[in-house]
């Protein structure tokens, strides 16, 4: 299989944060984002990073800085849409998407949400854990996609669509399960910095 590109999504307020760069918080004598970037690496062919703002700011970490092109913090969609049109220019058929805030997705991303996509015209997954209320809980910046739905993706957003898996169930979209859901613990606030350090 053919390796997607890689999108870090870093383009939220972090409000519950205080402001600021979330993926710039240090974990373990690491930044967020280094962590990220250590376990999406390996797993994809190239990397760029989805923030809004001055992206000089971010320049050290050399990667491509994407902006959303849809106005007014429109959430992880449009960070995927910026995504998917940056690949379009790279020649890319698809890319995976991770947050920037959670260090310890599994390193195992990719391939198992390939596999998921096996027979699909325009392969779009999301990772997914056991949760004892639903059954399975989707992890809606955890996921595979297509460059070529990147325009019905940008309609779907120009009419208001801003739940991820709002657009992506109409396409059918697959999951592909991970046993560990603390692989997708997300770092929104101090305390959760705190136990995060705990976890390494």
């Amino acid at each position: 299989m053919i390796p997607p590109v890689g999108i870090i999504l870093a383009g939220g307020q972090a409000t519950r944060m205080g402001g600021g760069d979330k993926g710039l918080r240090t974990l373990g004598g690491q930044t967020l984002m280094d962590h990220v970037m250590d376990r999406l690496s390996p797993q994809v062919s190239d990397m760029a990073l989805n923030a809004n703002g001055d992206p000089t700011r971010l320049r050290h970490l050399n990667l491509p800085v994407i902006a959303d092109s849809v106005s007014g913090f429109a959430g992880p969609l449009a960070g995927v849409l910026a995504g998917l049109d940056w690949a379009a220019e790279q020649g890319a058929d698809t890319i995976v998407t991770v947050a920037a805030d959670t260090p310890f997705f599994p390193c195992d991303l990719v391939p198992r949400l390939q596999l998921a996509t096996e027979g699909m015209t325009h392969p779009l997954a999301l990772a997914a854990t056991p949760d004892p209320k639903r059954g399975m809980a989707r992890h809606p910046t955890f996921g595979l996609w297509p460059v070529a739905l990147r325009d019905d993706l940008r309609a779907a957003l120009d009419q208001g669509v801003r739940k991820v898996v709002q657009w992506t169930d109409t396409h059918g979209a697959r999951t592909a399960s991970f046993p560990d859901e603390a692989a997708f613990f997300n770092i929104n606030t101090p305390d959760d910095l705190t136990r995060a350090e705990a976890m390494l």
